[in-house]
């Protein structure tokens, strides 16, 4: 038996040829290209409410800065690439739970009628997405541009208008008090600031919300580049806040300077609009010089440029541009599976979350609420129109009542058949500011059980000011069966509700009275006490358990 020489099969060593290599990164790419293509269609169609709201959001003064975070991310993310090209993409299967996850956060949120609630579904499920093609691994090196772009996302209306009349009253008290510093006589009201001839009110424009929102977000993304330790960062977010309050301040004291020397113009058109940019610059400049002051504690190194502080790339160097991610390394599966989950949801979320809940209840109009109750004796006034819109209402009464020994009570039901998203019920907590009446005292009071209410219930006791006269207002929510207190528990109860339930209507009930010389408290609040015993049997008729 001879040994024979064997011959290498070349086919099985050379590799494929360049041609067939092409032809399969053509065929690779073109599928990947058709995937996107049709999960960025349905992402589309799923959010397009929201993403047309997001886009109107973002052309407000309060969320203008939002334009510009996606655009930051995604500069961030290309300077990234080189990382991102390097790193093992292996695509994960936990990216379909973080898809899943959004799509439950989606129907919360269109039950809630809250877009924040939407908007965090969407980049739930563009995480979740990524990690279904690219991996965790390369999702982690762009952890901090997706995660910037939470900043995007406008606060919820209600938590908008309790955080702007915070900064209200806060904004007019330091502006009394510059004005106090430099010799200027002014008295504050709420958010109303006199200066004698003339009133200066600190209306929702001026509370320095659209300063702290965007000045934040800037804040986030310096102390990401900035190269220094992490409590120096923590450091520099954390005083974006109170120099934007003391600014705003500052800008309010020096508003009234110029308006007690040159008129009420000096608050009014480009003028005002001038100045809010100048202390904006100003405050960007305030957080500029603590990075600088911040980089020299407890460092010997010598001093360094603004550049090198927060990471810019030097004078002289360019990025090249990358290339694409080859779409061979991108898991398909995964992605497919992610956007199947997406088609489905555009199917059951409607079934599930639909666009008009059924009818509720039959139920009086508040127009036919007793103008008599007892002793009392009502005469109601419309709302204006604008009121009206802003409400966003669907239907109400306002009543005052007067008794031959009783001073004045007003009555005012608030009704909402289905919720509206972007809009919440104003809660009287928001808008008693805006017309200059300070809140100087805040609870919950205990009320005995009444005839047609639950037998345990509260309402929140609310003691207002405004140039010497004090108001007393009592108010809660009547959600379905339930009496709530707490607007967020408003807002949970909506989405239970309208999932177990299919109900989603629900009132907002305030009662107010002033407190007239020679009253205490005490008679106003017994006052109160006796028309709530004679509203809340009454409630059910127009506002169905």
């Amino acid at each position: 038996m001879s040994l024979q020489p064997t011959t290498l099969d070349t086919s099985l060593t050379s590799g494929p040829e360049p041609s067939m290599v092409r032809s399969s990164m053509n065929h690779s790419a073109a599928s990947l290209w058709a995937i996107l293509a049709v999960v960025m269609t349905i992402l589309g169609y799923l959010y397009a409410d929201s993403l047309r709201f997001l886009g109107e959001a973002w052309l407000e003064d309060n969320n203008s800065h939002g334009l510009f975070i996606p655009l930051i991310s995604l500069y961030m993310i290309w300077l990234r690439w080189p990382e991102l090209k390097i790193v093992e993409h292996r695509g994960a299967w936990w990216g379909l739970l973080v898809v899943a996850a959004g799509v439950f956060v989606y129907v919360v949120g269109e039950f809630t009628a809250m877009y924040a609630v939407v908007h965090v579904s969407l980049w739930l499920v563009l995480v979740g997405l990524l990690v279904c093609a690219i991996g965790l691994s390369g999702v982690r090196v762009m952890a901090f541009p997706l995660a910037y772009l939470l900043a995007a996302i406008p606060w919820p209306t209600f938590l908008q208008g309790e955080l702007s009349n915070r900064l209200q009253l806060w904004s007019s008290a330091l502006g009394v008090g510059f004005l106090h510093t430099v010799g200027v006589t002014a008295y504050r009201e709420g958010n109303v600031i006199d200066l004698g001839p003339t009133q200066l009110q600190v209306v929702e424009a001026c509370s320095g919300l659209r300063y702290l929102l965007p000045l934040t977000a800037l804040t986030l993304l310096a102390a990401y580049l900035y190269r220094e330790s992490l409590w120096k960062r923590a450091v520099l977010v954390a005083s974006s806040i109170p120099i934007s309050i003391l600014l705003n301040g500052f800008r309010i004291g020096v508003i009234g300077v110029l308006v007690g020397a040159y008129g009420q113009s000096a608050a009014e058109g480009f003028t005002h609009f001038f100045e809010g940019w100048i202390f904006f610059v100003a405050s960007l400049a305030l957080l500029c010089a603590e990075m600088g002051i911040l980089a020299r504690i407890g460092s010997s190194a010598s001093r360094r440029s603004f550049g090198d502080l927060i990471g810019l790339p030097k004078p002289g160097v360019t990025i090249p541009f990358q290339s694409a991610l080859p779409a061979d390394r991108i898991a398909l599966i995964p992605l497919v599976i992610g956007g199947t989950l997406l088609l489905l949801a555009t199917v059951v979320a409607p079934a599930v979350a639909p666009d008009e809940l059924p009818p509720p209840p039959v139920r009086q109009p508040l127009v036919d609420f007793p103008s008599q109750l007892e002793a009392w004796r009502g005469v109601s006034s419309p709302m204006e129109r604008h009121y009206l819109d802003a409400l966003a209402l669907d239907d109400y009464v306002m009543t005052d009542y007067t008794a031959a020994d009783q001073r004045p009570v007003n009555v005012y039901v608030a009704y909402y058949q289905s919720p509206k998203k972007g809009r919440s019920a104003h809660s009287p907590r928001q808008c008693i500011p805006g017309g200059g009446w300070e809140i100087t005292s805040f609870e919950s009071l205990p009320m005995a059980p009444v005839p047609g209410a639950v037998s345990s219930w509260s309402v929140n006791r609310v003691v207002t000011q405004k140039d010497g006269h004090k108001q007393i207002v009592y108010y809660w929510f009547k959600q379905r069966d339930r009496w709530v207190t707490s607007e967020y528990l408003v807002k949970f109860f909506l989405f239970w509700d309208s999932l177990t339930r299919h109900r989603a209507d629900g009132a907002l009930v305030r009662l107010t009275s002033t407190v007239t010389a020679g009253e205490s408290e005490a008679i106003v609040d017994g006052r109160l006490r006796a028309m709530a015993e004679l509203v809340t049997p009454l409630l059910s008729r127009y506002v169905p358990d």
